[in-house]
């Protein structure tokens, strides 16, 4: 079953954040205006819902093992100790993508509300050259500039004929 008909723990809340159900949304996500925000969310969904379900899976293979009418030669420890590993791993991932969907959920506008886009007033730039002076290039900062510029060789002063 693909991630997008599984049920998740989400389904309600993306429901009454976008207004439709999940199948409507993936519908709309699709479509050439759709909304970042959705997709977004809508891939976290896709997600937690997997996640979920692993988690799901691990629960009823421990309750399988641990059920009472279960010959008690069949159990084994470390088949438990692998599913509580399994298990760890399934939950944190699940508690990952709810904190992350809780998030993008948080940060959108409110049902309704639309976003402005918000103008900030920059310099014009001019194409006339600037006629201030230009400082020379820094070196980087560890950089080797090379040698200094040396100087020509000073000429002994010259002695009086005789």
């Amino acid at each position: 079953m693909s991630a997008q008909h599984r049920p998740s723990s989400a389904d309600d809340r993306l429901h009454e954040v976008f207004g439709a159900p999940v199948g409507d949304l993936h519908t709309a996500a699709v479509l050439p205006n759709a909304s970042p925000a959705l997709a977004r969310a809508l891939e976290l969904r896709s997600f937690l819902a997997v996640a979920e379900e692993q988690v799901a899976r691990v629960r009823d293979r421990v309750h399988a093992a641990m059920a009472p009418d279960r010959d008690m030669d069949e159990l084994s420890a470390e088949a438990l100790r692998w599913d509580q590993q399994w298990l760890q791993a399934a939950l944190e991932a699940r508690a990952g993508y709810r904190t992350a969907l809780d998030q993008l959920l948080r940060a959108m506008p409110a049902p309704g509300q639309h976003t402005r886009t918000t103008r900030t007033a920059q310099p014009a730039l001019s194409s006339a050259p600037s006629t201030a002076a230009v400082a020379p290039a820094r070196t980087s900062a560890g950089a080797d500039p090379g040698p200094p510029p040396s100087k020509p060789p000073r000429k002994p002063p010259q002695q009086p004929p005789e």
